[in-house]
């Protein structure tokens, strides 16, 4: 019997990095966390512990500290394809790099109509991402959208699905739709300001979420990522994750009252989890 190794990666994981960048009159403060992944000519690390050609977690960290200082001053994917670019050039063992990031939103505080130079509150749960991998000869980018928390609590519905002898869901035409969504979105190319795209993709997909009449959270997801492909030429694909965080209406009849969909139980488990990627 033949053993061999197939696929393989190593890299460094939550790699959390803050940065201040002083201006003359303010301070801007950016927060993120960069996952690393190499592949490449590690087979003898594995099947011999032959080291020789492995670049150490620990570097890779020390890597994403000291680039930061002088090349982690725009977007998160300008940042990461910096990285990217470094990993390869100097390690020709190395085939392919992924680069994950995420970042941390910060809005500096404003009080009496003025922003204040170095007081921050945090934007809330939802977080920009990027990835980028890049082998020898391509590398591709993908920004996107994490822990985006949107709610309506109308022009929602979900009827005339299947119903069997395990059914019980009852149908109804008005409901709350809420998700925390996350999206991705791939571009045709990588000389564009990612700042200024990922803000206006953002846009288009909430204005999407609170606009739709939807017919179920699979139509709605379909809209939003119609809406992104035919407002922005730059995206070539995206990708969507919508998971439904149920509302239930409560049982007021048990205490003599009506509930008129105005009464909820918020559930966080189990839930319903929908994908799909829009593609031109």
């Amino acid at each position: 019997m033949s053993i061999k190794l197939a696929l393989n990666s190593y890299g460094k994981n939550a790699v959390n990095l803050s940065k201040i960048i002083r201006h003359a009159d303010y301070h801007e403060f950016r927060q993120i966390t960069v996952n690393i992944s190499l592949e490449g000519d590690f087979t003898t690390a594995y099947t011999e512990g032959d080291n020789t050609k492995i670049l150490a977690t620990d570097t890779q960290k020390n890597t994403i500290y000291a680039l930061a200082k002088e090349h982690f001053t725009s977007s998160i994917e300008a940042f990461g394809i910096y990285l990217s670019d470094h990993f390869i050039a100097n390690n020709p063992q190395v085939t392919k790099v992924t680069i994950d990031i995420t970042e941390h939103g910060y809005t500096r505080m404003a009080f009496d109509g003025s922003l204040h130079p170095h007081a921050y509150i945090g934007n809330g749960p939802d977080k920009n991402t990027a990835l980028i991998v890049q082998d020898k000869g391509n590398i591709t980018v993908r920004s996107g959208v994490k822990d985006l928390l949107i709610l309506k609590t109308t022009d929602s519905g979900f009827e005339n699905f299947i119903r069997d002898e395990f059914t019980s869901l009852k149908e109804t035409a008005d409901r709350i739709l809420a998700t925390q969504c996350e999206a991705s979105w791939l571009y045709t190319s990588n000389g564009q300001d990612f700042t200024a795209c990922a803000a206006a993709v953002r846009n288009t997909l909430l204005k999407t979420f609170a606009f739709h009449n939807s017919l179920s959270v699979q139509q709605t997801l379909y809209a939003m990522g119609e809406a992104v492909l035919q407002e922005h030429s730059m995206i070539k694909e995206i990708s969507l994750q919508m998971p439904n965080k149920h509302h239930i209406p409560f049982n007021l009849e048990q205490f003599g009252l009506f509930n008129k969909n105005d009464i909820f139980i918020a559930t966080d488990e189990p839930y319903g989890l929908i994908q799909g990627t829009i593609t031109r």
